[in-house]
């Protein structure tokens, strides 16, 4: 065989009388020879094109690979041609004489004829020419599914290139707007010739050993002769070019796309397409998180994970940490070519939705401002954060207030965005979280509204900024410092590469507030609040105060242990001197020298109330039923308001009112203060005075009840102790019940009476209450105390006596009118006695007879002597005749009839025969002078002979 073979058709077989040629990727052909003889060439039989189609087979049976119909005929006739372009017609047919018949083609000279290769040169364009026509159906398709405002399709250069445009903008661009890339970029497909270098020897490009071959084959079988027609060398040429400032990203940015080509194997232009639109995306995507990581926003998306690239196959979006678990996901649309921005924290909501929504369209009308956008979004998702915690708190949130802008930059330069939470038991104090590029910064201000204004406009009038770590962690720091008005100073040292990690991993939880430490800080900012007020009211009062360290509890029995804070120890404690604080206060001697102030509830939703704990520099035990019953190891609460630990010898006052506290506390203090005095002194009367039937009954910081002499009890406590009168005090007497000894069982005596059985004991001092009450009102309370308890011992004799004659008396009409009702059975005019009994005033008592006119008055006297007296006499008048002007009341009474004369009738009758009873009572001019024990006897025989004298006148 003769004939020049391209070598690309070197696969080929004889068979059924045709040669079968094999072209790999292209086609598959088979020819048979016209004749016998050497010239007479050859004829198509037949040709398939060996390409299988990718995606979408719908309407692929446009395209056969063993073409048919029409296209068969088409081929056959042009590869004939082609194959007899130098073969000589057939015998001449007639034809009209006018018609000229084109002259056949000739060999050049020294050429050989190559039907072959012209054959392979058409069949290899119309192989690359069909997958062509392919490929641009199948863009076409994708425009009919929805591409056809983002996809534009053209055939040029005769339909040997296909150009695809993708990212193509849906509608025109309204004027005014930033001007965008007309589309994202091109996909170019072209059918060129591929030739060699001069060096390799020109002609078509082939593989060294093919182009030996084909060398070998021409001098075999041509000798020095040449081949009429050259192997065209023909390939697909496929170009990606992205448009300059697709997305505001510059081409340098977008890495080169290799490996772009035609796979006759897999004819699928989508793939190829989207294959190009991802890298542009990855591109892109890259580009966006280098711009984050290095442009001006480093500070905030520098660190290690805080910008991720996610790609997952040809799936990629970059994933944007913006604070705790919120994560913007920025990714592009392969149809569109549009931003698309969503959200996958934990606030992904419906809600949140419409800002993304336009932060997405900003974005693609302007794809520049990606880091603005950005940083805006964050520092929104910080502040919805913020604000869905607060309210989750309960806290009232406000991302704005009414400050100018000289205000809001009190906050520092650093702020890009606030959040006002204002304390609800302070009004005028707001909780800030302050926004900045790296982390919060926590202040406490103070406001107030400026009445001149028409909107409200406030004033920061007092700014703290808050150190969160040392108020959440680090305990040991010292109390002072805790609230330092102005920027913070931050110390600097050197990092090695470890630390910087670690700073890196905390910068990354800088954002990630949760509800227990916005509590705390809410809690914290209550408690300054309320040291605030407290401190203030030490101010007013000129009342020097220390901060100290709460290291330790308050009393660790106390029933305050329920109600301390985790952050107790954080909060420094404040601590006055009694000398300071005491100055002029009754009892100021009674308290160590170290008075602590601690606001309570600052951490809860109740009242805040503050506790001020002073030290007793005495230990008394509280007694009595009323204090068993309140206390528990050794914890007594005789009040809402007062705590008594009398294992540590601590009172605690609490007040409801944060603003009135020191003033709570002066008055609790002066009547407990009061009330421990009067027991410490009760407690030692019976070993000072000998008193032996002093005792101490019971005592809870409220009220002191002792006995004074006997039976006979009193019971003090004390009110109003800040009013402009310096308080006063409520003595309440009565019996305390006797106590019988328990009977044996063998014995002969009767039981007991029991209690409910016994007539009423009464104490007589009661009607004297008003007048003694004043003498503890009268200097130091302790000396006044004894005065109290020595005037009731002294009086007691005639508070007795007066009270059984009294009651005598009462018995004796009860049991006179008793017997006239059973005579007369009618009642008598009264059941009164004759006479009336009062008291006149301190250490004074009267005797007043049913006439009006006659009285006897008892005073007592120094040396615990009683005088008893005709009360028309004055004991500071020198005449008898005249009356005591001072007394109102003793107007208009008469000297009783011979009184004198009675007076010494009852002198001989009280006082027994004997020299030891001569000195206990003595006559005077005007009534008796007598010792305390002997003026039961006297007066009893002196009121019997008076009220027997004026009632027989």
């Amino acid at each position: 065989m003769t004939e020049i073979i391209p070598v690309e058709m070197s696969q080929q077989r004889i068979a059924g009388g045709r040669a079968h040629f094999t072209v790999p990727k292209l086609f598959e052909t088979s020819i048979c020879l016209r004749g016998g003889e050497r010239d007479d060439g050859w004829f198509f039989v037949s040709v398939k094109f060996l390409i299988k189609v990718g995606g979408d087979m719908t309407g692929m049976h446009e395209f056969p690979q063993e073409p048919t119909g029409m296209l068969k005929r088409h081929i056959a006739d042009e590869a004939d041609a082609r194959m007899a372009y130098y073969l000589p017609l057939p015998e001449p047919v007639e034809v009209p004489p006018i018609t000229e018949v084109p002259e056949r083609p000739k060999l050049p000279e020294g050429a050989v004829d190559a039907p072959l290769v012209r054959l392979y040169n058409f069949l290899q364009m119309m192989s690359m020419s069909y997958q062509l026509e392919i490929l641009w159906y199948q863009a076409q398709r994708m425009r009919s599914l929805g591409w056809s405002e983002y996809l534009k399709v053209e055939m040029l250069d005769n339909r040997k290139t296909l150009v695809v445009s993708y990212w193509m903008p849906g509608r025109p661009q309204p004027p005014g707007r930033v001007l965008l890339p007309p589309h994202g970029g091109t996909l170019t497909i072209s059918i060129v010739e591929s030739r060699a270098t001069q060096q390799a020897g020109g002609g078509p490009a082939r593989t060294p050993v093919a182009r030996m071959l084909a060398e070998l084959q021409r001098k075999a079988r041509l000798g020095d002769a040449r081949p009429s027609d050259e192997v065209e060398g023909l390939k697909f040429d496929v170009r990606w070019e992205p448009m300059e400032g697709t997305l505001g990203v510059v081409n340098e940015a977008i890495a080169a796309m290799r490996d772009l080509q035609v796979d006759a194997d897999n004819l699928d232009f989508q793939a190829m397409l989207f294959r190009v639109i991802h890298g542009h995306t990855k591109s892109i995507l890259k580009a966006f998180q280098q711009k984050l990581q290095t442009g001006r926003t480093r500070n905030v998306f520098s660190p290690e994970g805080k910008v991720v690239l996610d790609s997952r196959g040809d799936y990629h979006q970059l994933r944007v940490h913006l604070c705790a678990d919120e994560v913007a996901v920025i990714s592009i649309d392969t149809r569109t070519g549009r931003m698309n921005l969503r959200d996958t924290g934990d606030l992904a909501a419906a809600g949140r939705g419409p800002r993304f929504a336009a932060i997405t369209d900003h974005l693609n009308e302007n794809p520049s401002n990606l880091l603005e956008a950005l940083i805006h979004l964050r520092l929104l998702t910080i502040t919805d954060l913020v604000e869905q915690k607060a309210k989750y708190l309960g806290f009232q949130a406000f991302r704005h207030r009414n400050f100018s802008e000289e205000e809001r930059q009190k906050l520092g330069p650093a702020a890009r965005g606030t959040m006002y939470i204002q304390l609800a038991r302070f009004p005028t104090h707001y909780l800030v979280l302050v926004i900045t590029e790296e982390d919060f910064r926590y202040a406490l201000i103070s406001v107030k509204v400026l009445a001149d204004t028409m909107f409200g406009n406030m004033i920061m009038e007092d700014i703290g900024w808050l150190d969160v770590r040392r108020i959440r962690g680090d305990r040991r720091v010292t109390a002072q410092g805790d609230l330092v008005a102005g920027t913070l100073k931050t110390l600097a040292r050197k990092r090695n590469a470890s630390d910087m990690a670690q700073d890196a991993l905390r910068r990354e939880d800088n954002f990630n507030l949760d509800t227990q430490t916005l509590r705390e800080l809410y809690a914290y900012c209550c408690a300054r609040v309320a040291y605030t007020r407290v401190e203030l009211q030490f101010k007013r009062r000129g009342i020097p105060y220390t901060h100290v360290n709460p290291a330790s509890q308050l009393a660790s029995s106390s029933e305050l242990s329920h109600i301390q804070s985790s952050l107790a120890r954080s909060v420094p404690a404040l601590c006055v001197q009694s000398s300071d604080i005491l100055s002029g206060a009754p009892a100021a001697e009674a308290a160590m020298p170290n008075i602590r102030v601690i606001p309570l509830n600052w951490w809860s939703d109740k009242k805040a109330q503050v506790v001020t704990c002073v030290k007793l520099k005495y230990v008394q035990q509280p007694v009595g039923k009323r204090a068993t019953a309140r206390a528990s190891n050794n914890i007594i609460r005789p009040s809402k308001r007062i705590i008594y630990d009398a294992t540590e010898a601590v009172v605690s006052f609490l007040s409801e009112n944060v603003d009135t506290c020191v003033d709570e506390f002066l008055e609790e203090w002066a009547r407990v203060s009061k009330m421990v005095v009067i027991a410490r002194e009760v407690a030692r009367m019976g070993k000072e005075k000998k008193w032996q039937d002093v005792r101490l009954l019971s005592f809870d910081l409220q009220t002191v009840e002792f006995a004074y002499a006997a039976d006979y009890t009193v019971s003090i406590s004390c009110t109003d102790q800040l009013s402009p009168t310096g308080g006063s005090f409520e003595l309440r007497f009565s019996r305390s019940t006797p106590i019988f000894p328990p009977v044996h069982p063998s014995s002969l005596a009767p039981p007991p009476v029991p209690s409910y059985f016994r007539p009423p004991r009464t104490n007589p001092h009661e009607e004297a209450e008003p007048y003694l009450r004043q003498i503890l009102r009268h200097g130091p309370l302790a000396s006044s105390l004894y005065r109290l308890v020595g005037l009731l011992r002294d009086t007691l004799p005639v508070v007795v006596e007066l009270d059984r004659m009294t009651t005598t008396a009462r018995e004796d009409q009860r049991a006179s009118s008793g017997r006239s009702r059973a005579t007369a059975g009618a009642r008598s005019s009264t059941d009164e006695p004759w006479f009336d009994t009062f008291v006149k005033g301190l250490g004074w008592w009267r005797v007043m007879y049913g006439d009006l006119r006659h009285a006897l008055d008892l005073r007592l006297m120094t040396n615990k002597r009683i005088a008893i007296l005709d009360a028309s006499h004055s004991l500071f008048q020198g005449s008898s005749s005249a009356p005591d002007q001072d007394d109102a009341g003793s107007l208009g009474f008469q000297p009783i009839p011979d009184f004198h004369t009675l007076v010494m009738e009852a002198v001989r009758a009280a006082r027994p025969p004997g020299a030891a009873n001569r000195g206990l009572v003595a006559a005077v001019d005007v009534g008796v002078v007598c010792e305390g024990c002997a003026v039961g006897g006297v007066l009893r025989a002196l009121h019997e002979r008076v009220l027997k004298k004026l009632r027989g006148t």
